[in-house]
């Protein structure tokens, strides 16, 4: 996590131990406010999950990540994205980059068990990743996984909060 405190710290550390207790390692998880265009204006968390000691690591040999973004949309009209949080998975490679990202089909304030769902179904290839010409879409059609995070409504109002102050500065 980052040295400062972000509104998104405690739901990203609340996600990183849903997805350790059910046995899907966490090498790295990291929070951080991000720009586009030279404008401070999302909040971006990335979890890396370390499947070399599972029964996936054949699968999956450099790891995947998840990320989590929360846009202020300001910069929508330049293709950015709209207001509000997005979860996105993808696959890294052995060169340290990653694949193209793919929506995971979860809310954007989803439960932390919401989001270990979801990855036990990436893991598994039941959910495919989407390409860079069909917009990050995932290759799934089972809707939305799980629910909301009990504590969605607080993280929203911090996330508009912080917003509010980075788009005033």
């Amino acid at each position: 996590m980052t040295a400062r405190t972000l509104p998104h710290d405690d739901y990203i550390e609340a996600v990183t131990l849903a997805l350790d207790t059910a046995g899907l390692p966490t090498d790295d998880a990291r929070t951080d406010d991000c720009e586009t265009r030279g404008t401070y204006c999302y909040l971006n968390a990335v979890i890396e999950l370390d499947l070399h000691h599972t029964s996936h690591a054949d699968a999956w040999p450099h790891g995947l990540l998840l990320i989590w973004e929360w846009h202020t949309g300001i910069e929508a009209e330049h293709g950015e994205p709209d207001r509000g949080p997005v979860w996105q998975f993808a696959e890294l490679k052995d060169d340290g980059s990653n694949e193209y990202p793919t929506d995971l089909p979860v809310y954007g304030y989803a439960s932390p068990d919401a989001i270990a769902q979801a990855a036990r179904k990436v893991i598994s290839r039941e959910i495919g990743p989407g390409s860079f010409y069909g917009s990050g879409r995932a290759k799934w059609d089972g809707g939305v996984i799980g629910d909301s995070w009990d504590r969605a409504d607080e993280l929203e109002a911090a996330c508009e909060a912080w917003a509010s102050d980075e788009t005033s500065e």
